[in-house]
């Protein structure tokens, strides 16, 4: 970001108004040329290639790579005298997607545990808030549905995880209902819908907007009666187990932040549900991910020798906050602009389709910020306006009923979106790749599963509103029933030799064992006991 260039605040502030006469956006004739402009992916300085693994020679982003060819954190000593408990299905992660993978084991007659970083339901899934994408309206269909992803995904997503996510939208719907999960609904009664960017049709469904929160609210109720489900908070995963050759997975590592000590779990089956990396803040976004977002999944994964893919494909979601600083890099729900909201540049204008794709979208609005037609807070930071004032004129009332979480946002920051355009600027939001899964949730490594952001495949190089919420139920259920398949008498012993393996490949590329990973918590987070 061009810290010199934007309108100061306070100058842009006063030339705003929102009964302005605003014609339509400047019709857009090459999105690729813009993104190749200005999105953080296309630019050559934010990746590199991967040296060693199963994905030696792709594109990868900076970062992450650094922690994909990192050494592990613990070896076999770390083992030494360290309780072992065995159990049918492991779950790793407790949002969304990890919760839905629990219960669908559970229900199958699996003896389950679920061991989480933080907190259960401490993920990005009660951050989300625009909603579900399912195709139910009578205009609509599920090969619309999978035709708009895979457009918006730039054509590279798997067309047959797509399908399947699509074609389960409807039943993950009924399941989350009979969970006992509220919806907004039609003065008829039927569940009320809401058109999103890159979509061809009215497909979201939503509980205002805090949809993820009241998602987790039913997932985590239902987690927490089961009788066949096991919970272990606090506890972040440091290594995958494998078998005596390295090959299969067969459990799993934790260090409790609590009290600092390990603990092994041997399994038949261990179903990753990390999350995504946005506390890395690659290439210096700031992020909407909550504190645990730090790609550890991604890093055990490709360490025991699964295949990743589109490792420098991440999303900047177009509407993080900019001001004030406390909320910097906070979400604003694309429900608003698929509600009638606009965006402006520091002169009034509108500069693009806000109802495009979120990377076309966000590549917009950079180019705004870069060349100098944003607005400049006195901090260097630069954003555009999100015409939250001329929504409100237009449907009186609307933020209130339908986004009272935005609202109360801003109760003791002195703006009032009602009244006050919002300060925007893209947010490092979603990781658009992942560990490669096959319909169930199974990856390239025997006994291993991954479900949720941490899996890749779906979105390709861009997702689309509506369907992160779709696939961590969609696929955390497929892969919480095809874990319970696995009724084998079990690891006869479990070893760390794909972590001597991975230490001998980056020694052989000539890679220093300088950096250990995962990284667990961003280098800010209070860290505690984990330091010491």
């Amino acid at each position: 970001m061009n810290m010199n260039n934007g309108i100061p605040l306070a100058q842009a502030s006063a030339l705003y108004r929102p009964d302005a006469d605003i014609g339509s956006p400047p019709v857009l004739a090459d999105p690729q040329a813009l993104l190749n402009a200005f999105h953080p992916d296309y630019l050559g300085s934010s990746v590199t290639k991967l040296a060693v693994g199963a994905n030696a020679g792709d594109s990868c982003q900076r970062e992450l790579a650094g922690l994909l060819q990192a050494e592990a954190i613990i070896d076999e000593a770390d083992l030494a005298g360290a309780p072992v408990t065995d159990i049918d299905v492991l779950v790793i992660g407790g949002g969304g997607a990890g919760c839905a993978a629990a219960l669908a084991a559970a229900e199958r007659g699996a003896r389950v545990l679920l061991v989480t970083k933080l907190r259960l339901g401490d993920s990005n899934t009660v951050m989300a808030e625009g909603g579900i994408q399912v195709a139910i309206e009578p205009d609509d269909s599920i090969q619309r549905h999978i035709e708009d992803t895979l457009r918006g995904g730039h054509d590279i997503g798997n067309p047959e995880l797509v399908a399947a996510m699509a074609e389960d939208g409807p039943d993950v719907i009924r399941w989350l209902i009979r969970a006992g999960m509220q919806f907004e609904q039609t003065a008829s009664g039927d569940l009320h819908t809401r058109r999103a960017g890159g979509m061809n049709a009215a497909r979201i469904v939503h509980c205002r907007d805090y949809t993820g929160l009241e998602m987790m609210r039913v997932l985590r109720e239902s987690v927490i009666q089961h009788r066949a489900i096991e919970v272990w908070e606090q506890s972040p995963a440091v290594e995958l187990l494998s078998n005596e050759d390295g090959r299969k997975c067969v459990g799993a590592v934790f260090k409790s932040l609590i009290d600092g000590r390990f603990r092994m779990v041997r399994t038949h089956s261990v179903i990753l549900a990390t999350g995504g990396v946005g506390r890395l803040h690659l290439n210096g976004f700031p992020t909407s991910n909550h504190l645990g977002a730090t790609g550890d999944g991604l890093v055990l994964a490709y360490r025991i020798g699964a295949c990743l893919r589109d490792l420098d494909s991440f999303q900047y979601h177009p509407t993080g906050l900019v001001y004030p600083p406390h909320l910097s890099g906070k979400l604003v729900t694309e429900g608003v602009r698929a509600a009638g909201a606009w965006m402006l540049n520091a002169a009034g204008q509108r500069f693009v389709d806000e109802l495009l794709p979120r990377d076309i979208v966000s590549a917009a609005i950079l180019r705004e910020c870069q060349e100098g037609r944003g607005v400049r807070v006195d901090d260097g930071r630069v954003g555009v306006w999100l015409d939250t004032p001329r929504l409100e004129r237009s449907q009186p009332g609307l933020l209130e009923r339908q986004f009272p979480k935005l609202l109360a946002r801003f109760r003791v920051s002195g703006v009032d979106p009602r009244h006050d355009p919002l300060l925007i600027h893209p947010t490092l939001h979603y990781q658009n790749g992942g560990v490669v899964i096959d319909v169930n949730g199974a990856t390239t490594v025997p006994g291993l599963y991954a479900v949720g952001e941490v899996a890749g495949g779906i979105h390709g190089r861009n997702r689309i509103m509506g369907n992160a919420l779709l696939e961590i139920i969609s696929f955390g259920r497929r892969a919480g029933v095809a874990a319970t398949a696995q009724r084998d008498r079990g690891p006869k012993k479990v070893t760390l030799e794909h972590v001597n393996r991975a230490r001998r490949d980056l020694t052989l590329a000539g890679i220093p064992l300088t950096q250990a990973a995962p990284q667990i918590l961003p280098d800010y987070a209070a860290k505690g006991i984990w330091n010491r």
